[in-house]
């Protein structure tokens, strides 16, 4: 699954730059995920690193965007293909 920041995020800003797939971004009103770059941190961490650095605990998995493991590596693997690509 793709990770969902929800509306009681702070904007404190710690979140983005843990990131390794640059998947967040500032929103209108507080930041978002980007569900195309979210890979849980598969490939890179054992855990996603915005949820570990969330003081509000205000990330979780997105309902709408329900993935594998197995579909996490596979995204992270074409990820990683583009940026070395670029």
């Amino acid at each position: 699954m793709s990770l969902k920041i929800l509306d009681t995020c702070v904007n404190c800003d710690v979140c983005e730059p843990a990131c390794p797939n640059k998947a967040i971004s500032l929103g209108e009103e507080f930041y978002v995920i980007d569900p195309a770059l979210c890979t849980e941190c598969v490939g890179h961490h054992d855990e996603p690193q915005c949820v570990v650095v969330c003081p509000v605990e205000c990330i979780i998995t997105d309902p709408a965007n329900v993935e594998t493991p197995e579909q996490l590596d596979l995204k992270y693997r074409h990820l990683m293909a583009k940026e070395s690509a670029a």
